[in-house]
């Protein structure tokens, strides 16, 4: 990946929807030359997705949730397991397993705490390998962004 794939990189970070001649003008190539390294880019897996970011409060989903999360055992089996049981959530849009004192962290997007409160019991308080959970409500969103500067 050279200088001209990361200005591409991050002029679709703002705006994906750019046409591909203001992309290649902007970034000093041919329509066609932009368009193969897009495609490119593409085809590599370094550009994952094109989405439309929705905001949650418009939609109704007001309350972001962080929730860390211990397991009972640490063994692949059970990581794997809590892994898939998340992906199938849809209250979380996010989930990483990290190290130090717990083994998840939990990104959860509802629209009220009575929806909360039923997703953790569902799916945290009856996980019989789930040692405990703690809930971080969050006041206000003081940052968030998608791109990642190149």
């Amino acid at each position: 990946m050279d200088r001209i794939d990361k200005k591409i990189l991050n002029l679709l970070q703002k705006n994906n929807r750019i046409s591909n001649q203001k992309l290649a003008e902007t970034v000093g190539l041919s329509a066609p030359a932009c368009l193969k390294r897009v495609k490119k880019l593409r085809e590599s897996g370094v550009i994952m997705a094109d989405v439309s970011i929705v905001s949650p409060q418009i939609v109704g989903h007001r309350i972001n949730v962080i929730v860390e999360v211990e397991m009972d055992r640490d063994t692949l089996d059970v990581y794997d397991s809590f892994n898939r049981q998340m992906s199938a959530c849809p209250e979380v849009t996010q989930c990483y397993q990290v190290t130090g004192e717990v083994d998840f962290v939990l990104v959860v997007l509802v629209p009220d705490m009575q929806t909360y409160e039923a997703f953790a019991r569902r799916e945290l308080a009856s996980n019989r390998y789930l040692r405990k959970f703690r809930s971080l409500i969050s006041l206000r969103r003081e940052k968030f962004r998608t791109a990642i500067e190149l």
